[in-house]
């Protein structure tokens, strides 16, 4: 167990509270002093509100003492990507065209079910301008920067808070994925992220991005995603694409290994150009699946880059985001959310229904490999992080260009966790994808979980900062 409180796992805090070595109070003043610290920096946060986290920690400490502690997470200190409603706070999405005098008087069902286990809410994490691209930088917040090196991104669209866990800016950490915004980040700071199946965790209002959109948690230990995400999971009425409810604890039998699964590795996907370097340290990191007893099988999944499909429903999506938006509305945009909003509103909807299809199809490929195939991994990214506030290395094309190993388990809407496996010769994390059956989340947590234990996560060096 760490020393540092800061960076004391979930899992941990909470032993600490039930055998009273450690209080909310000072855990939660831990991450505010780490906030306090590193967000000028980082610009992980756009919102701290330190004395309303501070009142819920001291409630919860209350609690505690009493030895009645509200729900799985009393007291953990926990952050909330702007694009999610949280009361009393406003949620204004990284965009300037978002009108700040509103009520702001509703939680969106992940943030509900938080607050209801007493999570410690300390703030709202930064965000691209309604998590369009996969990277954080926005009109109205500026630059997120990688704790690893602050001159490069920590990828996005879940950047800021990719950057919050890892720094002990908070335990938790809530964020969506419409393309790869849990896993991008999670791959280029070094930290867990899992994108549970689409329905898994429920969302409301549904995402400007439709059906392509996951809420899932960011961590620094796959028990605290599980644990997490026995919480978010919870039902919630105003989400008509919820998955039925299977009150499972994910951490239950999340200790059962690897060993006899049938695993399909993909280096490239059999169109992807990956950096040598990270394809060397994936490649060694799928080998410690062989060691566990794994059936690992060397396998592209069979399909053609979906890029076109995908791209056909984020730009329609970003389309329909903004065509309620006035001319001064759209005179604030991020210049790239305006030009792919301009192309998704020229799609037909014969070209869009086209691409609805090929999903479709997509899905039923992936579906049929799962028959043969526990599990399918892959690298969460083909490249290190680059620089900061750029949407791609090179400045041409889109970001799906740089993330073709993410969008895909969106179409499919399965269940997709990236895992750190290892540091280029330039001290930048590099992430290994895990890819499950649509509805087995448990399982990719599982194979997380063992993974983990034989390669335990590494954190950023902050006296650089």
């Amino acid at each position: 167990m760490s020393q540092d409180i800061a960076l004391l796992s979930a899992t941990n805090l909470l032993q600490a509270y039930r055998s009273k070595q450690l209080s909310p109070v000072e855990a939660t003043r831990a991450a505010l002093e780490r906030i306090d610290r590193y967000n000028s920096t980082l610009n992980a946060y756009c919102l701290v509100d330190a004395e309303s986290a501070m009142a819920a920690a001291r409630a919860a400490e209350g609690r505690w003492h009493k030895g009645e502690p509200k729900g799985l997470l009393d007291g953990v200190p926990t952050s909330i990507k702007d694009v999610v409603l949280t009361k009393g706070w406003p949620t204004l999405r990284g965009s300037r065209a978002v009108t700040r005098d509103q009520l702001w008087d509703e939680d969106a069902p992940s943030v509900a079910r938080l607050r209801a286990h007493g999570a410690v809410l300390l703030g709202k994490t930064t965000t691209p301008e309604f998590g369009w691209k996969g990277i954080t930088d926005s009109p109205l917040t500026g630059v997120t920067r990688n704790p690893w090196n602050p001159a490069l991104t920590p990828g996005g669209s879940s950047g800021g808070a990719a950057a919050a866990i890892a720094t002990g800016m908070g335990a938790l950490a809530i964020g969506t994925d419409g393309g790869g915004s849990i896993r991008i980040p999670a791959g280029f700071t070094g930290v867990y992220g899992i994108k549970p199946s689409f329905g898994r965790v429920p969302a409301a209002p549904l995402s400007p991005f439709g059906t392509v959109s996951h809420v899932g948690p960011l961590t620094r230990t796959v028990a605290d995603a599980a644990l997490m995400l026995t919480v978010i999971a919870e039902p919630d009425a105003r989400d008509w694409h919820a998955l039925p409810y299977d009150a499972r604890d994910y951490r239950i039998g999340i200790d059962g290994g690897v060993k006899g699964l049938r695993i399909a590795f993909s280096t490239n996907l059999g169109y992807v150009s990956v950096d040598a370097e990270v394809a060397a340290i994936v490649s060694n990191a799928v080998n410690a699946f062989v060691d566990m007893g794994a059936q690992v099988e060397v396998l592209d999944p069979g399909f053609e880059n979906p890029l076109d499909t995908f791209t056909t429903l984020w730009f329609a999506g970003a389309a329909n985001l903004t065509r309620p938006f006035d001319a001064e509305q759209r005179a604030m945009l991020d210049p790239g959310l305006a030009e792919i909003a301009a192309e998704g509103a020229a799609i037909s909807l014969m070209d869009y229904l086209a691409a609805v299809n090929r999903r479709g199809a997509l899905g039923q490929l992936m579906n049929l490999l799962h028959e043969r195939y526990d599990l399918v991994l892959t690298p969460t990214l083909p490249i290190p992080a680059f620089t900061a506030g750029q949407e791609t290395p090179t400045q041409n094309g889109r970001w799906m260009d740089w993330t073709p190993f993410t969008y895909p388990f969106n179409l499919t809407q399965q269940p997709a966790a990236s895992i750190p496996c290892g540091l280029t010769q330039s001290g930048l994390p590099v992430g290994l994808q895990i890819v499950g059956p649509r509805y087995d989340d448990a399982l990719v947590l599982r194979a997380s979980y063992a993974f983990e234990a034989l390669r335990p996560l590494s954190l950023p060096d902050l006296t650089r900062l």
